[in-house]
């Protein structure tokens, strides 16, 4: 496991806390760690100012989905009195692009959303090609033993370019073959890694907010159970494992188009025991671990941000808990270029930064004052570990648009729209009513209206004509109100590419018969297939890439190494196999059903062709379709039963031309069959012995 170059000491501190604080103490106080942690901040004001705006976009985005007024709208509603309703338009349009992603990316075995393959000139290793060329060169020399004269330098040649050709053929079903290793090898890392887990809260994300992000593979030590002698105990060990970030917790320089572009911080709310599960890590620094568990445990720290109380007010949960827990420590970790020469400065060597000149990839962890890690990027290419897009995608910005932001105009027109219907619904509903309250009794209650109610008036004293109780009925504008309300629901069908008869709503014209909706629903497809695009290149591909290049590096297993310029296929691997499916399904029928395509391809080649669609089923192919040896030996069998059954015919004509006389005259003729066992003998039993195992 690589961790990087350290720039600060990894201590291995006693249990004494006295010590190990005068250790980190002397540490912190060096020029280099307190260089670290002053650039750390300076970084993490930077990025926390840069991001404030796209904060409050992410907050409205959140109390969108989840059917909430943004607290000064919903003042402005409570001041002009009437209903609150909230129509939630952007939840269901959500909950659509969610299952449509879910449904596609969320596959297994057959049906995963991501593949491997080996480049079309595969490179394998130089002694597993130098073995494929040993074999060849055998095979060209039994060749050349077999012949009856010398070949010519023409005919060598000849023989060379078809050797070279067959070569080609083995060496690329060879690293297809180690590649189907890997992608089996690969799949197990993401399943134990926590890799569905990750990007199906991944997808919930993308839907929400402006930006989502993967991040992985990340190495931890993590305890598992397994046999060991017969005994089944815990151990350790360390595996690649993925997670969601929070888009709230991740910062990024401000000028950046890219995450790979400046730097970058995540912000990370630790409890104290999983602070303590970094003691004795690789790369981190004991002193300064055991320091901030002893000064913070049991009283917390955290880098208080506006939007820890304004996120916990839109999640629902109660905000002093939320915010002003003592339970979790905040840390800072950041991913950043920095110059050699700074570098140099802080302490290291001419050896780690050999040119001042140049900058370097380093990840610094700081929780308080304390640097408890600081090593130089592990990455051999300086990249981190993180993969960010966005439902909807923005030339030269790494944040984009999500599903609230694209119907917001059309959301806020139909809340206003049904807060009104609701209102003019309730003035509406009935008659008003209009009391001359100077011909009214004292005592009268004009607060009720009842049927058979018994009013009671008085003479006016100023001679008042006028009726002292008058009806009216307020106008209805409800067929006003709802066709602006449906307009602005259909609205929303555009703005998102998400159509209500994705989620089950029924719709009147071409959505009536089968092919119209299947017509509706493929033209509907086009807009999701822009969103699973920007997951393949900017999540899948990527992710797969870096997982596949840490297990050429780091795996100890020889037969898993190829082609390290791996093909990497997001959802398009499933549009891939299924056409792959198909033309393999047609191929096989016409071989079975054509007696000349079956002596070309040989009983070998039907059962390869029948393991593949094998594979597609969920039983053990291995107990549907027999493997190559069991063909082989399937194969001689039948060829020892057809020349037993050769000889015996050939015998019963011998005793159909004698007359039976063989009988009893003489012993019968043996005839031995290719295992050596007989056929007949003296005592005139033409069916005995009969071969072993057939």
């Amino acid at each position: 496991m690589a961790t990087g170059i350290a720039l600060i000491p990894v201590a291995r501190a006693s249990d004494l806390e006295a010590q190990a604080k005068r250790r980190n103490d002397e540490m912190q106080a060096k020029p280099v760690i307190q260089g670290l942690a002053a650039h750390v901040r300076s970084r993490w004001e930077t990025a926390k100012d840069g991001k404030r705006d796209l904060e409050e976009r992410m907050l409205q985005g959140l109390r969108q989905r989840n059917g909430e007024y943004d607290p000064e709208m919903l003042a402005d509603i409570k001041r002009q009195g009437g209903s609150e309703i909230y129509i939630q338009l952007t939840s269901v349009k959500s909950r659509a692009a969610t299952s449509w992603l879910r449904d596609t990316l969320t596959g297994q075995g057959m049906d995963k959303a991501w593949g491997i393959d080996p480049t079309p000139e595969a490179t394998l290793p130089d002694n597993v090609v130098q073995g494929l060329q040993q074999e060849m060169a055998q095979e060209l020399q039994m060749l050349m033993e077999q012949g009856q004269q010398t070949p010519t330098p023409e005919q060598l040649r000849e023989i060379a370019s078809r050797m070279k050709d067959a070569a080609m053929r083995r060496i690329q079903e060879e690293a297809t073959v180690r590649v189907e290793r890997m992608e089996r090898k690969m799949e197990d890392q993401l399943a134990e890694g926590g890799w569905t887990k990750a990007l199906n809260e991944f997808i919930e994300d993308i839907v929400t907010f402006p930006y989502a992000v993967l991040k992985g593979p990340v190495k931890r030590k993590r305890k598992t159970m397994k046999w060991n002698n017969g005994t089944l105990e815990p151990v350790e060990q360390i595996r690649n494992e993925w997670e969601r970030v929070d888009p709230f917790m991740l910062y990024w320089a401000p000028w950046a188009s890219d995450i790979q572009d400046g730097f970058v911080i995540e912000r990370h709310k630790m409890t104290a025991e999983s602070l303590q599960a970094l003691i004795d890590v690789p790369g981190y620094n004991n002193d300064a671990i055991r320091t901030v568990l002893a000064e913070f445990r049991g009283y917390g720290l955290t880098e208080w941000l506006w939007t820890d109380t304004a996120k916990a007010e839109a999640e629902g949960k109660d905000t002093t808990e939320a915010t002003f827990t003592t339970d979790l420590l905040d840390a800072l970790q950041l991913w950043d270029y920095i110059e050699g020469k700074t570098l140099r400065e802080w302490g290291m060597s001419e050896k780690d930064i050999p040119d001042p000149v140049l900058s370097y990839p380093c990840e610094v962890w700081l929780i308080g004052n304390n640097v408890i890690r600081a090593s130089l990027n592990y990455d051999p290419l300086g990249r981190k570990p993180y993969y960010v897009t966005a439902y909807e995608t923005i030339p030269g910005q790494i944040e984009g648009k999500g599903v609230p932001d694209l119907c917001r105009d059309s959301q806020v027109m139909v809340n206003s729209a049904a807060r009104a219907l609701a209102n003019n619904m309730g003035i509406s509903s009935g008659p008003q009513v209009g009391v001359n309250v100077s011909r009214l009794p004292p005592g009268e209650d004009i607060t009720q209206m009842y049927p058979w109610k018994i009013w009671q008036f008085q003479q006016s004293e100023i001679a008042d004509s006028s009726a002292p109780v008058q009806f009216f009925q307020p106008n209805s504008n409800a067929n006003e109100l709802m066709a602006v309300f449906d307009k602005f629901s259909a609205r929303a069908d555009e703005d998102t590419m998400l159509p209500r008869y994705m989620s089950g709503e029924n719709t009147p014209g071409a959505a009536r018969t089968s092919s119209g909706l299947s017509m509706l629903i493929s033209n509907a497809g086009k807009g999701i297939k822009q969103v699973i695009n920007n997951i393949d290149h900017n999540i899948i591909v990527p992710a797969i890439e870096r997982l596949y290049e840490d297990n050429i590096r780091y795996s100890e297993d020889p037969d898993l190494k190829g082609d390290i310029q791996v093909v990497a296929r997001g959802a398009s691997a499933l549009v891939v196999k299924e056409a792959e499916a198909i033309r393999r399904n047609e191929f096989m029928t016409l071989v079975l059903n054509s007696p000349v395509a079956q002596q070309v391809v040989g009983m070998d080649g039907i059962a390869e062709l029948m393991r593949d669609a094998a594979r597609n089923l969920s039983g053990n192919v291995d107990r549907i379709v027999p493997d190559r040896q069991q063909i082989s030996t399937i194969q001689q069998q039948q060829q020892v039963i057809g020349q037993l059954q050769q000889q015996l015919q050939a015998i019963a004509g011998q005793m159909q031309q004698g007359g039976g006389q063989g009988m009893t005259q003489g012993p019968a003729p043996r005839n031995i069959l290719p295992d050596g066992s007989q056929v007949g003998g003296r005592e005139g039993n033409m069916m005995s012995p009969r071969p072993n195992g057939v």
